[in-house]
């Protein structure tokens, strides 16, 4: 069994915002997402179950007003699925784990890092900045932070 995973305690307190996006499969507005514009080193988790999902190294400024990455921590650690809510097929992102809605990825990423962009609402992730990463059991995940300039 996975030491990450969903638990009643971790869903009751997420805020109103968090719940809806990793709940109800919403999507935060535009522009508004608390990690948008964080250029710190570190990686992002799943603010329900606390699985490792993304790296800074592999944010990006996509311009389309949500965090963007190139590609999970570990892909196992994500969930690929068809979403056809919007009224076109898009490809859902959701934890393994914690089974939270993330976002979307889409083929239209940087090409020399393979194409995808993983767009991802801030509400569904909490920043675990690298100097806390040791203490906080990310330690295994050094590796793939590196500092921003």
């Amino acid at each position: 069994m996975s030491k990450y995973q969903k638990t009643t305690e971790a869903i009751s307190g997420l805020s109103p915002e968090q719940y809806r996006v990793t709940q109800e499969g919403a999507t935060e507005y535009p522009g508004t997402g608390e990690y948008l514009n964080n250029k710190q080193p570190g990686i992002y988790v799943d603010v329900v179950s606390g699985e490792p999902l993304f790296a800074s190294s592999d944010k990006f400024d996509s311009g389309s007003g949500w965090p963007s990455f190139t590609k999970p921590i570990e892909h196992a650690n994500v969930r690929e699925l068809p979403d056809k809510r919007l009224g076109r097929i898009n490809t859902e992102v959701r934890s393994a784990a914690g089974d939270s809605h993330l976002g979307h990825v889409f083929p239209d990423g940087p090409a020399e890092h393979g194409g995808l962009r993983y767009c991802i609402n801030s509400a569904s992730l909490r920043f675990v900045h690298r100097d806390n990463m040791e203490a906080e059991g990310y330690g295994a995940y050094l590796d793939q932070v590196e500092n921003i300039k």
